[in-house]
C-alpha cells in the first residue's frame, strides 16, 4: 500500500482528460450498473476497498498546489 504523495503520470492525466461524454454516455446506454454509486463494491469488493483505502492514505502533488491557493 502507497503512503506519502503519487507519482503524477502525464500519459494517464491526459487520458482521464480526453475521455469524451459520448463514449460514457454509450457504456452507460449498454452496461446498466455504469456509472452507478457503490457499483465497485458490487464488482470487485476487495479492488474497491484497496482503492478507497488508498485514495485516503496518498496525496498527489497537484493537491498541495490547491491548498495553497
Amino acid at each position: 500500500m502507497k503512503f506519502g504523495v503519487r507519482k503524477p503520470s502525464l500519459k494517464r492525466s491526459l487520458k482521464a482528460r480526453t475521455t469524451g461524454r459520448a463514449k460514457r454516455t454509450v457504456k452507460k446506454a449498454v452496461t446498466p450498473g455504469y456509472g452507478k454509486k457503490g457499483m465497485g463494491y458490487v464488482k470487485s469488493p476487495k479492488k474497491a476497498v484497496y482503492n478507497k483505502v488508498y485514495k485516503k492514505t496518498s496525496f498527489s502533488i497537484f493537491d498541495l498546489f490547491k491548498k495553497l491557493k
